[in-house]
């Protein structure tokens, strides 16, 4: 029986990209007419907030259903295109130097990349895809008609985000105890817990007192730099503009190290 194969998750927002990927789409949803100036400055200030001392549970459901409540009736296609057009300007220049250079490594060891998000899949598919990751997980919203209704038919939030994890094991074959996953949030215990090689990313004050009761590793990204869209080819490296510039060789040597230890 061949071995199974081993992957690497990745939580989206301020692991692999250093801003809320939703909020992030505040200002073209604006242009576009979707939201007013009222919504704009409170997502602005919710952004802030996100920024400065990170989102505990409650305060991510409570963002959830402003922004689900907020999205009722917009047209589903409209948002893919906003989203096509504007991801290079709006997302793209605010991924992780750090971040890209682990894809790249997980990509060189022949693991799949996963990013799994409590973010739309509208946002989060096309952002994974620049990222060059193999397969994506994201909340989705219940659509009717071409538009969206208000309401969710997936969170992946929490054990739901396990929940995915272990449906995309059953159908590609994953070994969770052989891989990876990589989060800044308390709220990715769950997550964290159900693969053999959990890692801290910037993490918030609960997870990393978790971190270190566990004797998990700790990142810290903190290099944002703009890459370029596109599907890298697995054993090739990743393109990233900048990004050897943004990296210090303690920290590439660290994370190649720790790769290397690790069962493929």
């Amino acid at each position: 029986m061949p071995p199974r194969r081993v992957a690497a998750f990745f939580d989206l927002d301020k692991t692999l990209i250093a801003k809320s990927s939703t909020l992030a789409f505040s200002r073209p949803f604006f242009d576009e007419g979707l939201l007013n100036r009222r919504a704009v400055l409170k997502s602005s200030y919710a952004q802030f907030l996100f920024l400065l001392s990170g989102a505990d549970a409650d305060q991510i459901d409570r963002m959830r259903r402003h922004i689900t409540a907020m999205c009722a009736g917009w047209d589903v296609e409209q948002i893919r295109s906003i989203v096509d057009e504007t991801l290079d300007d709006i997302v793209t220049p605010l991924v992780f130097a750090e971040a890209a250079e682990l894809i790249a490594d997980h990509t060189a060891l022949g693991h799949d990349v996963v990013v799994v998000s409590a973010s739309g899949e509208e946002v989060v598919a096309p952002i994974a895809a620049a990222l060059g990751a193999d397969h994506s997980v994201a909340t989705r919203m219940e659509v009717s008609e071409g538009k969206y209704t208000g309401e969710v038919d997936f969170y992946c939030f929490g054990t739901g985000k396990v929940e995915a994890i272990r449906r995309l094991a059953e159908q590609h074959g994953y070994d969770l105890s052989r891989s990876h996953a990589y989060s800044d949030s308390s709220t990715d215990l769950p997550m964290l817990e159900c693969v053999g090689n959990p890692t801290a990313v910037n993490p918030d004050r609960k997870l990393r007192k978790a971190a270190a009761e566990r004797g998990w590793p700790v990142l810290t990204f903190v290099d944002a730099v703009a890459i370029r869209r596109g599907r890298r080819r697995r054993g090739s490296p990743y393109a990233v503009a900048g990004a050897a510039a943004g990296l210090s060789a303690v920290t590439a040597g660290a994370v190649a190290f720790k790769l290397l230890r690790s069962k493929r």
